[in-house]
Formats: structure tokens, sequence, C-alpha cells
């Protein structure tokens, strides 16, 4: 059964999220506040976690960069679900290392749909034979899911990751927003595409001088140099 750490301070909305991730065979361990969301990471091995931002006492933007910095929780997929809708939030919170970003009011069917498109494709890359993929500078230990950019390693988010493990497979393709929307995030809508700037935008920086490796086309997508 795979662990959902839920921190959402609205005792409603908690109640409902666990009880159809409940039904959907799901466990969820449940915190009012950032700071107790801290402590179950300590305790539960969690496979995902869905992040209210707009919580008391530590604010869901930085626990998302305090768990983005410690090494056991760095690659843990993070799901924002915040009732702030505006395009500069859903930018700031997938800058910060979140995988996606869900605004309030959804359907739990739209949650979990994430949810396990999310946790599907990383079960994918971890079920994989060892792999070490190189390009110009860029190092992928698929096995163990460490990226190094000029011998050094640097930590990356479940959906960064699976973006440069995507063009690094496929060097000599240009990919459109709207393919890498779909075969990343698991769907295809061009209300999103803004998700997928973002994310390469954060790794171009993480790559550091590496970064210039990923080009823009213009009115077309994105590709490695």
């Amino acid at each position: 059964m795979r662990n959902v750490l839920l921190i959402e301070d609205d005792a409603d909305i908690s109640e409902l999220i666990a009880y159809n991730l409940q039904k959907a065979g799901f466990k969820t361990h449940a915190a009012e506040n950032a700071n107790d969301g801290l402590i179950i990471l300590d305790e539960v091995a969690c496979d995902i976690i869905l992040l209210d931002l707009m919580l008391p006492g530590l604010k869901g933007m930085d626990f998302l960069n305090i768990i983005r910095s410690r090494k056991n929780s760095a690659n843990i997929p993070v799901i924002i679900i915040s009732a702030k809708t505006a395009e500069n939030d859903i930018i700031s919170g997938l800058n910060a290392g979140a995988d996606d970003y869900l605004p309030k009011p959804f359907s739990m069917e739209m949650l979990i749909t994430k949810i396990n498109t999310i946790l599907r494709r990383g079960s994918s890359i971890t079920g994989r034979q060892s792999n070490i993929i190189e390009y110009k500078g860029i190092k992928v230990d698929d096995a163990n899911h460490k990226v190094y950019a000029a011998g050094n390693e640097i930590k990356l988010t479940h959906k960064e990751y699976e973006l440069l493990r995507l063009f690094l497979l496929n060097p000599d393709t240009i990919f459109s927003r709207d393919m890498l929307l779909n075969s990343i995030w698991g769907y295809d809508s061009q209300s999103y595409t803004r998700t997928v700037d973002a994310h390469i935008a954060s790794l171009r920086k993480k790559l550091m001088q590496c970064g210039d490796l990923i080009k823009s086309v213009s009115k077309t997508g994105y590709g490695l140099a």
C-alpha cells in the first residue's frame, strides 16, 4: 500500500481527501501543519506528498524548500493543493520543486488520477535495468536516480528528472510543450503548458552551465543542443 502524506489545515477537506484515498487503495498520513508533516516524514517512508500552501505556522512553500534540501526527501513527488490560483502562484510552486499543482476546488477523481500518474511513472523509472546515460557533461545514474552536471551531483524533482531523462534518451528530437505535457505529466491541455516552461527553467538553472544544452525552439518546444 502506498503512503500519502497529506498536509492540509482544513479538517473537512483533509477528511474528504483521506476518505477517497483510502477507497483508492492508499494509506494517508494527515498533518494539519507543516511542522507535523516534517515529523511524519522522519517516521514514515512516504511515496508522495499533498501540500497546501496557506498553513498555520510554517508555510507550505517553506516546507517545500526544506524537504527539497534534505537527502531523504529531496525526490519525493509533491502535488500542491491550494486555493491560490493565480498564474504566478502556480509558477512559483513549480519552480520551488513541486511536481504538479492542483488548484482548489478540484475533483477527487482528478487528484487520484494525478497521484497515480506520478507514481506510475516513478515506478517505471526505478524498475528498469541499471543504466548510465551521459551527454556532454551530464550524467544520469538511472538505477540510483542520481544526476551529475559537470561532475557535481544535483538534486532534481521527480518531473525535472523525467524531463532530463527524456531529452538525454532522444538527443536529436525537439519536443513540443504538448508532447512533453502528455509524456511527462500524463494529460493533454494547452492550459498547462506554462507548467512545462516552469520546469524547464528550473531544470536549466540546476544544471548550471550544462543547462545551456537544453535549447528552446521558437513556437515549437525544447530539445538538446
